[in-house]
């Protein structure tokens, strides 16, 4: 499923980014690549607010779309 429609609260595991080489580059900068757990905190708006490792990061919802997860 889509990163942007994950449950909230809920860990789930990164399995695909459909994105451009320069934002996945940016993205695994950011701790997000395959295999690796986020947590969805608020899905409020255009704006998904997750749970990296320790951090909050903020994606808008066109970018959480193209990031394919599944519960882990």
């Amino acid at each position: 499923m889509p990163l942007s429609i994950a449950p909230l609260n809920v860990a789930v595991e990164v399995k695909k980014i459909g994105a451009e080489d320069k934002v996945k580059k940016h993205l695994f900068e950011l701790g997000i690549v395959a295999g690796s757990r986020v947590t969805v905190l608020a899905s409020d708006g255009g704006n998904v607010i997750l749970l990296v490792k320790e951090g909050r990061l903020c994606l808008d919802r066109g970018l959480a779309s193209k990031i394919i997860v599944a519960v882990a």
